[in-house]
Formats: structure tokens, C-alpha cells, sequence
């Protein structure tokens, strides 16, 4: 019998968040570091509509999303 792998969807959300980020943004880690100078970014907009952009992708690719009410 195969056992299968499960993962967690809201790891796999966040690595792909913090990929969008890391590619957009040129920022290493998304955790706090209460430090102003590596919590704070001037970012461009049109980076930030192209990470938006890139977020929707991802998760229209997901598919729905399989929770209940």
C-alpha cells in the first residue's frame, strides 16, 4: 500500500508568498524582525500589481477552494 504524502495548504500558501515576494520585492523572509529597516520597504507599484497579479494566478490555478461552511 502507498502511503500519501499530505501537506499543509497554508505552508504551501506561504512559500508561495514568500516566492512572490522574494522575486517582486527582493525581501528574504516575510516574519517580523522588529527592526524598522527590515520590516519596512518603499516598493513601486507597479511591483506590487505585478505580485498581486502573480498571487491571483496562483491561486486561480489552485482551483476552488475546498472548505465548507
Amino acid at each position: 500500500m502507498t502511503r500519501r504524502k499530505t501537506t499543509n495548504p497554508t505552508a504551501q500558501r506561504d512559500a508561495q508568498l514568500l516566492e512572490i515576494a522574494q522575486r517582486q520585492f527582493r525581501i528574504e523572509t516575510l516574519e517580523t524582525q522588529n527592526w524598522d529597516r527590515l520590516d519596512f520597504h518603499d516598493v513601486a507599484v507597479w511591483a506590487i500589481r505585478a505580485a498581486l497579479e502573480e498571487a491571483f494566478e496562483a491561486g486561480r490555478r489552485a482551483g476552488p477552494a475546498n472548505t465548507q461552511v
